[in-house]
């Protein structure tokens, strides 16, 4: 999943098996290229886009925007006990899937890593490496993964932009750059949402008319129904600064807040603070600057739309939707007729999931409990007797739920589970767990909600007592 202000844990790289998780600090090297003449093929793809070869010795080496079948010559920027990392020096033989990347800052942007790829082929290696991980685990679906996917371009309605003004003055704004630390100047983002994407040149110039840019951390870009909303990450107060960027809101037809202070940032809206929120067909899922939102709004409607097919709940049928958030899976399950439970960590998430349920005219139940703790998921299925389960973890999965449910049995167990993931490594552990206690994958598909990147969503039906 993505995050709307929020950060998951960090995403670990996955490779060749045996290499995931390793945790062996990397050694910078001054660059070692391949040899005149000494062209290098390349494998396959790694499960993180990276081009994957071997050396004669047979030390794994990992190469940024290499492609499987070309002939190149790479530089290796780091050493490691059991692998190298590598980037490109020339492409000799391009493989027929390589196009040109569709954005001017891509290969030093570090925010998207798959653009040289034909956008097909990322969709086909996403499917073969949610496969592929199951596999590990001894996990087999009995058919391959489906694709929910919309559009490859302009479609990312959150994103954080740095500022940062440099010793002589310049201004900076933009992402972080590949393997570094420094922003890159944009000049527009074609991942973003049209109205997002068209902000940037606006901003460029209303930082340069501020009084006092360097007190200006980030910004953060927000495209809901409503429309577009921008925060403005604010060290320091200054009344100066606020009205230009009150002028701006209005000029550019934005929701404007700031956010302001460096130990405890009080949030506060420039003007009539707007309606965050986006609709799921009838339904109206609102949230605040920090809640959790899926970034992709095509896919995500195409995700939600799968979760209720599969799970067709009868009417009145109880649901469990855990890891709940602010409903995004809850309110239309309730719409469609189940008795959902939603449940969720936070206190604050909870009362925001029970909030969207009211203004929907619904009736769902809403609790927290901590989804980590054995005994609280235990006490909680012995509480909300369920027939059906929705799992949306964060990318460490949800180990301890799945070993409950797997230790269910007789009547009264959870029949069927729809397990939502944004970490494929993860799920298939909790995918072997699962079927190790008689709920078995049913069918699976993969949300391609970050286009452009080898970040990977899916989604897996389990079904007990399924062959």
């Amino acid at each position: 999943m993505a995050m709307l202000g929020k950060r998951r844990p960090p995403r670990r790289r996955s490779g060749v098996s045996g290499l995931s998780g390793r945790t062996a600090p990397a050694t910078p090297v001054a660059e070692a290229t391949s040899d005149e003449g000494d062209d290098i093929v390349i494998e396959r793809l790694a499960h993180d886009g990276r081009g994957l070869t071997h050396d004669a010795d047979g030390k794994a080496c990992f190469v940024e925007g290499a492609l499987p079948g070309e002939r190149v010559r790479l530089a290796v920027h780091r050493q490691r006990k059991r692998f190298d990392e590598a980037h490109l020096r020339e492409v000799i033989v391009a493989s027929p899937e390589r196009v040109d990347p569709p954005c001017e800052h891509y290969g030093s942007c570090g925010g998207c890593d798959l653009q040289h790829l034909a956008l097909d082929a990322q969709r086909r290696h996403k499917q073969a490496v949610l496969a592929e991980q199951l596999g590990r685990q001894g996990v087999t679906l009995a058919a391959s993964p489906e694709l929910l996917a919309g559009e490859g371009l302009g479609y990312r309605r959150r994103a954080r932009l740095g500022v940062r003004l440099d010793a002589e003055g310049q201004l900076h704004l933009g992402f972080r750059g590949r393997r570094s630390h420094h922003l890159v100047d944009l000049a527009a983002c074609p991942v973003l949402t049209p109205p997002l994407n068209r902000l940037i040149p606006a901003l460029r110039e209303q930082l340069e008319t501020l009084e006092a840019p360097r007190q200006v951390g980030h910004l953060e870009l927000i495209d809901g129904d409503a429309g577009a909303a921008l925060v403005v990450r604010q060290l320091r107060d200054n009344p100066r600064d606020a009205e230009r960027w009150r002028a701006f809101a209005e000029r550019q037809g934005v929701h404007l807040a700031w956010l302001v202070g460096r130990e405890a940032p009080e949030l506060r809206w420039l003007g009539e603070a707007p309606s965050l929120h986006y609709a799921l067909g009838e339904v109206r899922v609102s949230f605040a600057r920090g809640d959790f939102v899926q970034v992709n709004g095509e896919v995500n409607r195409a995700l939600v739309e799968t979760a209720l097919a599969w799970l067709a709940p009868a009417p009145g049928e109880a649901l469990l939707d855990l890891f709940a958030g602010v409903g995004n899976f809850s309110l239309p399950l309730a719409f469609a007729g189940a008795q959902v439970t939603g449940v969720e960590g936070s206190p604050a998430m909870v009362e925001r999931l029970a909030d969207n349920a009211r203004a929907n005219d619904l009736a769902l139940t809403a609790r927290q409990a901590n989804l980590n703790d054995p005994e609280a998921v235990a006490q909680l299925l012995d509480e909300v007797p369920a027939t059906g389960v929705l799992l949306d973890p964060p990318r460490e999965g949800a180990e301890a739920v799945c070993r409950a449910l797997a230790r269910q049995g007789g009547d009264g167990a959870v029949t069927r589970v729809l397990y939502v993931s944004c970490d494929p490594a993860t799920l298939a552990r909790d995918a072997a767990i699962l079927a190790a206690g008689g709920l078995r994958p049913e069918r699976g598909a993969v949300a391609d909600m970050f286009a452009q990147t080898a970040h990977l969503e899916s989604v897996l039906l389990f079904r007990r007592g399924a062959n």
